[in-house]
């Protein structure tokens, strides 16, 4: 099982070399991304399996619980063996009443910095993205001020390496004359692929691009977003290389661009054991130009964008996310 991860390649991370399947662990929380876990027991076995199979790449914040998941890798995975990159991303709060508001001071991106070290026990970040605010799409904003804030923190030792999250490809051009990129974290998906141009162009660069939503929200994505007639190509493709949607979902992510890197969640391990075998799934030319169609063959289906958290067609409790995805 392990060869399906390392089938997946290898991209830069800053100083590290990583595999481009990786986990996102956002999903091990309670409703909202708050609170803890419904079992807390599996969510410890999801992380310790996925770094037996080869993860070598976790993706984390602050913001989830907040602090849950950060608390959960530490008492997985610590000490962590030296070749895992734990990538984090600041640049918001979480309100008591479980809501999102940005914090892109200097003393509030230092404040989150600070506490992502001591909830994972590490002595320097190995990758802090500057998240950046907007619902449901990027908002288009200076982020001189905060990734210059970030950028001194990296200066004094507490950050290795800096990204950026949620973000245009103007301020992608903002960012890197400020100082070096690790990777941008971006929405992108089989029908989200507004950056396209920005993964090919960060691929000329050797930076990393980390496609956010690809399959991180749920195992299910991308088929509750996507229309009958584009869900039906994704599942002919897939009954043709012999492998679930949700991993031809994955394995046209690894073949759009050697630069791309994903972060499935998952909260147990047969979960994760699957969305990681697409690492070893082969899509032919003839595959790719099919599912290349799907984003031709219109948006969401009516109704908009799904309400992400709750499973298949299910909301989160309380009603969907603002802009029709979590905001984290």
């Amino acid at each position: 099982m392990t060869t399906t991860v390392t089938r997946s390649g290898q991209v830069s991370l800053g100083e590290r070399v990583v595999h481009r399947m990786g986990y996102g662990g956002m999903r091990l929380t309670g409703p909202r991304m708050t609170g803890p876990p419904a079992d807390r027991e599996s969510a410890l076995a999801v992380l310790s399996r996925a770094v037996e199979l080869g993860v070598d790449h976790i993706d984390t914040s602050g913001l989830y619980g907040p602090h849950v998941v950060d608390d959960l890798i530490r008492e997985a995975l610590h000490p962590y063996p030296e070749d895992l990159v734990i990538v984090t991303r600041v640049g918001a709060r979480r309100t008591p009443e479980g809501g999102w508001d940005e914090a892109l001071g200097p003393d509030e991106l230092r404040r989150a910095v600070e506490e992502e070290l001591e909830h994972l026990g590490l002595d320097a970040l190995h990758v802090a993205n500057l998240r950046m605010p907007g619902l449901g799409e990027p908002a288009e904003r200076s982020l001189t001020e905060p990734f210059e804030a970030l950028a001194q923190l990296r200066q004094q030792g507490l950050v290795r390496n800096l990204g950026v999250s949620h973000i245009t490809a103007r301020q992608v051009d903002e960012a890197r004359r400020i100082a070096p990129l690790a990777c941008v974290q971006n929405h992108y998906n089989l029908i989200h692929r507004t950056d396209d141009r920005l993964v090919e162009d960060l691929a000329r660069d050797g930076i990393a691009f980390t496609a956010l939503e690809g399959v991180s929200y749920t195992s299910f994505f991308p088929m509750g977003e996507m229309t009958p007639p584009q869900t039906a190509v994704l599942e002919t493709v897939a009954r043709r290389v012999d492998a679930s949607p949700v991993q031809v979902a994955v394995a046209w992510l690894l073949a759009r661009s050697p630069n791309v890197l994903v972060i499935p969640g998952a909260t147990s391990v047969a979960q994760l054991e699957e969305v990681l075998a697409a690492g070893a799934v082969v899509l032919g030319s003839a595959d790719i130009e099919e599912l290349d169609r799907i984003v031709t063959m219109g948006g969401p289906p009516a109704g908009g964008a799904p309400a992400w958290g709750g499973g298949p067609g299910g909301r989160p409790p309380g009603g969907g996310w603002p802009g029709g995805r979590p905001p984290g």
